[in-house]
């Protein structure tokens, strides 16, 4: 009985400590903040990058998206991507 307690214990904080940092980890992943830790140095830069982003809703947002060179407002729902408008300037607001 007292080796059970014993084991108890010992195990009991760590698999409650290995939980308590699998929902921090996952709370990171999900917020984004992981994105630069994970990226490596030598990855490519990516050709597509989100300006900013609204929701409307629990599964709608409007997105405004950078991709060669082009400013693109786009709606981003369950069903897919759809392209709303694009600037007619380049992407640097001229």
């Amino acid at each position: 009985m007292a080796a059970y307690l014993l084991k108890l214990l010992i195990m009991l904080p760590l698999v409650g400590a290995l939980a308590w940092g699998a929902l921090w980890l996952g709370r990171r992943a999900q917020s984004g903040q992981l994105a630069g830790w994970m990226a490596r140095a030598d990855a490519p830069v990516a050709a597509v990058r989100v300006v900013d982003a609204v929701p409307l809703g629990i599964a709608a947002r409007l997105a405004v998206v950078e991709f060669d060179g082009r400013t693109l407002l786009i709606a981003v729902t369950k069903q897919g991507v759809t392209p709303i408008a694009a600037a007619r300037g380049a992407a640097d607001g001229a």
